[in-house]
């Protein structure tokens, strides 16, 4: 079967399924596994070369509403009626249930349930153990810093926050993303700043940016040196190694509790 994906997240999971072999092209961004890093690129996932990847001869397409303006390429794929999925993961829960979607496309049904059941059983063992955190610290993500933008309530990273025993600053607001502004992130007063900058590699994220916001040395979090620069492909992509995040995560808020959970996550 020969598979393209067409987004960093879609990349992932196929690697956790374990069908990298059937890849004969990937996005532009798709940075992990370094396996399948020789693969033929096809462009940024915004501005995917649709004639390229229709050179491929592809059997099945991955793409994904959970990165906007994705919607142009999903069009030309139809437009081209070229065999694909689009998958719009917002939850843990639905990256579960898209690696029996995918595992099923691509007729590996009962490796897709092994490779679920294992999802769900570190999920399973991380809330177990948040069940004994007397303490949960107030995190607040950002996700770019002007203007400010924050996970709401309606995404992964507020899951993530209580697997690892803290809780998303930001959980009230229904939103998957929340604009927000350096005033009402001063007001609320979080334990904990977590900097995860969508698409900026960790060593270009800046915390001396931050630091120069109105107010902002007198937070408790940067008082107490709880201030904290977050590998983007661990918390922004919707992906299985959004676990591999929380656990890092939960290592860090409580080592006490975390510190002896060990996980392979390919």
């Amino acid at each position: 079967m020969r598979i393209i994906s067409i987004c960093p997240s879609n990349t992932e999971l196929l690697a956790y399924l374990g069908i990298l072999d059937h890849l004969v092209a990937i996005d532009d961004f798709s940075d992990w596994p370094e396996s399948i890093q020789h693969l033929p690129r096809l462009g940024p996932d915004l501005s995917i070369n649709m004639d390229k990847l229709e050179s491929f001869q592809p059997d099945l397409v991955l793409a994904s509403l959970s990165v906007p303006g994705m919607e142009k390429n999903i069009e030309e794929l139809e437009k081209r009626q070229i065999p694909h999925i689009v998958l719009n993961p917002q939850s843990l829960t639905d990256i579960a249930e898209d690696l029996i979607t995918v595992g099923n496309l691509c007729g590996i049904q009962e490796q897709a349930l092994q490779v679920q059941q294992k999802f769900l059983a570190i999920i399973a063992e991380m809330k177990n153990r948040a069940l004994t955190v007397e303490t949960f610290p107030s995190l607040y993500w950002e996700w770019w810093p002007k203007p400010v933008f924050t996970p709401g309530s309606i995404n992964w990273l507020t899951e993530i926050s209580e697997l690892a025993g803290g809780r998303n600053e930001f959980r009230d607001v229904e939103l998957a993303s929340v604009q927000t502004d350096w005033e009402d992130v001063l007001s609320r007063n979080p334990d904990y700043i977590l900097l995860a900058w969508v698409g900026v590699h960790i060593e270009k994220v800046k915390t001396e940016v931050v630091l120069k916001r109105p107010g902002w040395q007198d937070l408790n979090a940067v008082k107490n040196g709880r201030m904290a620069i977050m590998e983007e492909e661990l918390y922004c992509r919707p992906s299985p190694r959004l676990l591999e995040g929380a656990l890092k995560l939960g290592k860090m808020l409580h080592p006490e509790i975390y510190r002896d959970l060990l996980f392979d996550f390919q």
